[in-house]
């Protein structure tokens, strides 16, 4: 079986010692950094940094032939990307601050508490992740490039904003961090999570688990599983969606309802990257990368007390925002041309001709419910369709008779009253006559659409627009 690597770049020990590099490697492995190289001769150390890709070097300062120091300027020198971490058997402060203006990341004395020296290591592993990923991120956006645009084909958009989440996607796919979706129902949080599963080469699987609704021993079992006996009813053990996630990604939707118990929980599993089975004493490593998508504002929870800020801040290593489909409306002739065909393959029809007037129609609309309303409306009216050219009733009926409302966080600005900041105020007489005459604009010339928009019956609409003229 093939193993996934953690981090991306390999981890060198440099030691003369090889009972250390034996023991140090085991808890490395066992606090989940696995892609680890030894060196027990500090000569060979500069070519093993030539022919590997390694971001963190953990480095002995006595040795026979070269000495750590030497080595440790031979690195800056050479390989100044690499991050060095001293480790030493004598605690010496004059040492420790030669290594430290010498360019060394860390120092640890080899008497220190291993977890010590651990936590000093993934905290180099982390800040070389950010280094390597801002450092793609630039790159990307640079050059606005997509080096992998198949991976997104589920996603129909040709919205700017959508792609340059795509080219941070590509930029964080191999990180071991967890990554936070966001955004509102019906957006396509599941469809992103995808994506960045398939970009980030992991071996193992793409599990989901929606955690609304779930109590804390739910939350539990679902996630940790249990071993036989472990409660009445237990006749077998059973492996939790960690297990099954093995070296992918496990996806809790839905995080922002989890409860507060649950919530200590998952952030010991992600400080401590391992867990118990209930009714077990023994440990178990989590191996798969933890995203993690929510509707809600976390951020807002938080401050009420509803969600703890530690786990908020480590959720958020990654953060992907997906935008409404009102802020890409662009998008929707492209999303109703694929709906229309995916519809008409499930409902073994021949695809209809649209009206010329539905996109000017949905357009006018902010689908609430977005993408996913969209896609409710074009199958409902492909599965009453009878041919020819498809009708417009079933989306005149889903939108319903009434004025397109403002998003909460639109109505929520001052700005969102268009009067708000103008130095005259219109008349009454003028203002209804700029309100029509934009409604009219929107709604490309159609009065029925322009009718709808302002709430009105298109006569009275008619009505208005004789007096104009005359």
């Amino acid at each position: 079986m093939t193993v996934t690597l953690s981090p991306s770049f390999s981890i060198l020990l440099v030691d003369d010692e090889p009972d250390w590099l034996y023991s140090m490697s085991i808890t490395l492995e066992r606090a989940g950094i696995n892609n680890i190289l030894t060196c027990p001769d500090s000569r060979q150390a500069l070519q093993m940094l030539s022919d590997n890709t390694v971001g963190v070097v953990l480095l002995d300062l006595t040795m026979p032939h070269l000495s750590g120091e030497e080595l440790l300027e031979r690195i800056a020198e050479e390989h100044p990307e690499v991050t060095v971490i001293i480790i030493s058997g004598l605690n010496q402060l004059e040492t420790a601050v030669n290594c430290m203006r010498s360019g060394a990341f860390d120092y640890y004395v080899k008497t220190s508490e291993e977890g010590r020296i651990v936590k000093g290591v993934k905290r180099a592993v982390r800040e070389k992740e950010l280094q390597l990923e801002n450092r793609e991120l630039r790159r990307r956006f640079l050059y606005d490039h997509l080096e992998h645009p198949e991976a997104f084909s589920a996603i129909v958009t040709g919205d700017k904003g959508m792609r340059s989440i795509f080219q941070y996607i590509e930029a964080v796919a191999v990180s071991s961090q967890p990554v936070l979706v966001t955004g509102e129902s019906g957006v396509g949080k599941e469809l992103v999570v995808a994506a960045l599963h398939r970009l980030s080469g992991r071996k193992g699987e793409l599990v989901a688990v929606n955690v609304a609704g779930l109590d804390d021993a739910m939350v539990s079992d679902t996630l940790f599983g249990h071993v036989k006996g472990a409660y009445t009813g237990a006749r077998e053990a059973r492996n939790g969606m960690i297990e099954q996630a093995g070296e992918g990604t496990l996806f809790l939707d839905e995080i922002g309802d989890l409860s507060l118990g649950s919530q200590v929980k998952l952030l010991r599993l992600l400080q401590e990257g391992e867990y118990y089975p209930i009714g077990s004493d023994r440990p178990r490593r989590i191996r798969a990368r933890v995203v993690v998508a929510t509707h809600q504002d976390l951020a807002e929870r938080q401050a009420a007390g509803q969600f703890r800020k530690d786990l908020y801040y480590r959720l958020r290593a990654h953060h992907l925002h997906i935008p409404p489909l009102r802020k890409r409306k662009e998008d929707i002739p492209a999303l109703l041309d694929h709906f229309l065909g995916e519809a008409c393959l499930e409902f073994g029809k021949k695809k209809p001709t649209l009206p010329k007037e539905l996109t000017v129609l949905l357009s006018t609309y902010d689908f609430p419910g977005n993408v996913r309303e969209l896609k409710a409306m074009v199958y409902d009216a492909v599965s009453l369709h009878q041919g020819g050219v498809l009708s417009m009733e079933a989306f005149l009926r889903a939108i319903g008779e009434r004025p397109v409302e403002l998003a909460p966080e639109q109505a929520a600005e001052p700005g969102a009253n268009p009067f708000y900041s103008v130095e005259r105020l219109p008349g009454f007489t003028e203002a209804i006559d700029l309100l029509v005459g934009e409604a009219v604009r929107r709604a490309e010339g159609n009065q029925s659409i322009a009718a709808r928009l302002l709430g009105v019956s298109q006569p009275t609409l008619s009505k208005r627009l004789k007096q104009q003229r005359s």
